[in-house]
């Protein structure tokens, strides 16, 4: 082997070396933190789907080939990525230069120390068996952010129950099963649907309070043909 083959293997190595200890390198309990700026749109729990997808056993998984989400783009299916510290590290880094035309609205986080910690933590909460510390992280991380585990609408208590809403020119008028009302303002409340096992029970709508000063609100239907029987026109 000549001297400039032998260089450029050792130089091959030492990437690779770099590449394989990104994740080891880092500190996962910093990197929890890190993650909050994830939580909001990612869940740490297996086949729980959010914004994005959910990233449990992310790892050595095609770009785009999650099966139970749906809602990736053309450009992200067609990318022909698998995850690793490197790809990952790259597209925590520059989404849009990873996959341009990716539907991920989040510029990426630029400081590769805060980028190694972020790893650290997801290698240890997205392996199997690291559950509880996904689970630990989604409670935590849903309540300073908003996002992380998502509540279980089944059993809902009376003061989360709809029982009817009233629309008048510009309010929501949201009657629950405690027979408390509350009024609206029509862009103050947003109507969803979760038909998912932790969606609401059919044709018993959730109210979930939102906004930073208790101002909004979510009323979450099991399926979109219940809103317009339920909400009814009333002044």
């Amino acid at each position: 082997m000549n001297g400039s083959h032998a260089t450029a293997l050792a130089v091959l190595a030492s990437l690779v070396v770099a590449t394989q200890s990104l994740a080891a390198d880092g500190n996962p309990a910093h990197g929890q933190n890190v993650f909050g700026a994830c939580a909001t749109c990612h869940s740490l729990l297996p086949d729980q789907n959010m914004t994005g997808p959910s990233l449990a056993g992310v790892w050595d998984r095609k770009a785009g080939s999650l099966a139970t989400f749906s809602r990736y783009s053309d450009a992200l299916k067609t990318a022909n990525i698998v995850w690793n510290d490197k790809t990952l590290d790259e597209w925590i880094n520059d989404p849009q230069h990873v996959v341009p035309g990716n539907q991920m609205t989040f510029a990426g986080i630029k400081d590769a120390r805060q980028r190694t910690d972020l790893l650290a933590f997801l290698r240890e909460a997205t392996q199997k068996g690291g559950s509880q510390m996904a689970q630990s992280s989604g409670s935590s991380m849903g309540g300073m952010m908003g996002g992380g585990q998502v509540p279980n609408l089944k059993k809902l208590v009376p003061a989360e129950r709809v029982q009817i809403i009233t629309y008048c020119k510009d309010t929501y008028t949201v009657t629950t099963a405690n027979g408390q009302t509350r009024k609206i303002w029509e862009r103050n409340l947003r109507l969803k649907t979760d038909g998912s096992s932790d969606g609401p029970e059919k044709n018993a709508p959730a109210l979930i309070k939102a906004g930073m000063v208790g101002d909004r609100a979510d009323v979450i239907f099991a399926d979109p043909s219940e809103i317009s029987q339920l909400i009814k026109g009333k002044c």
